[in-house]
């Protein structure tokens, strides 16, 4: 048996069990981060693994029509480092076909209270087991400081990892209850990607931020079982340390979007305008914006049933 939300917005009885409950919501309300039960299976995710691993062989259902100048795209010559690949979601069907599936759009439009969520962007992450190398570790941000450009402070992101993740691995970790912190020293540096600053830097803003809201840096490292996912609200601090297990960890990064989220040009002292990557790709409104419900970059992944 199913249940019908709306046309193509279909859970099944059995799926209707995974969504997160009311006090679950509430929960990651208080903490920022929630642990799902188990959305993907076994075969989905070892498919997920043999997709990526066509896609580093250079199969392409699309590529992309202009390369936007902050995208994360490794190449063979840049060696054994993290490797990031955004706009998985567009230029790879069989990645996309299970990334889309509609638990995961219902389960982030339960957390984020919507009617509906749309992708905003998808990263391929393959992290090697070098336990010294400095671009195994992801220090601590937050991800709405590169999403200016957008209006909705509800914007989360789910960490799809393709097998256990457990700390070993250097798995996604966050600061509890960091989203609801009052913000201080915010300045155009925040709009960088954390790529592009200094770690020690963004180590001194999580404890200044820490400090200033009078509360202790709590670290929750997310152990997440094979076919199970984390969420992170948009304003969470998070980062990642070294794999130092025996074997890469493999992982998704996917940033979705409430319906309402739309670009806004945000400017800096500078007189410029934050540029995100959508800016150069997507079509544009009636009034000439980048238009982030634009569905061959940002689709739908879930809508509820209208009333």
């Amino acid at each position: 048996m199913t249940t019908s939300i709306t046309p193509g917005f279909v859970l099944s009885d059995e799926e209707l069990e995974l969504l997160p409950t009311g006090e679950e919501v509430a929960e990651y309300e208080r903490t920022g981060y929630y642990l799902t039960r188990k959305l993907f299976t076994d075969a989905e995710v070892d498919e997920l693994v043999a997709a990526s691993e066509r896609f580093y062989a250079g199969e392409r259902s699309r590529e992309l029509p202009a390369r936007p100048a902050r995208l994360a795209y490794w190449k063979p010559e840049d060696g054994p480092v993290q490797r990031h690949h955004d706009y998985i979601h567009y230029e790879s069907d069989d990645i996309a076909r299970i990334l889309r599936k509609p638990i995961v759009g219902a389960v982030a439009a339960r957390l984020a209270r919507a009617e509906e969520i749309r992708v905003f962007q998808s990263t391929l992450i393959y992290k090697p087991p070098i336990a010294g190398e400095p671009s195994n570790v992801v220090p601590w941000h937050f991800d709405r400081h590169y999403w200016q450009s957008c209006t909705s402070d509800d914007m989360l992101t789910a960490f799809i990892p393709f097998h256990d993740c457990g700390v070993d691995m250097g798995t996604i970790t966050m600061v509890e209850g960091s989203h609801r912190w009052s913000e201080i020293g915010a300045d155009d540096s925040t709009t960088r990607h954390f790529a592009d600053r200094d770690n020690d830097d963004l180590e001194v803003m999580l404890t200044r931020n820490a400090a200033h809201n009078g509360v202790e840096v709590r670290k929750v490292p997310m152990v997440i079982p094979k076919g199970h996912m984390s969420f992170h609200h948009c304003r969470t601090y998070h980062g990642s340390g070294p794999n130092v297990s025996a074997r890469p960890r493999r992982a998704i990064s996917f940033h979705l979007q409430p319906g309402a989220n739309e670009y806004r040009a945000y400017r800096l002292s500078t007189g410029d305008v934050v540029q995100y990557n959508h800016d150069v790709l997507v079509r544009r409104t009636p009034d000439g914006r980048p238009d982030y419900a634009d569905p061959e970059f940002c689709p739908v992944l879930w809508r509820n049933a209208q009333p």
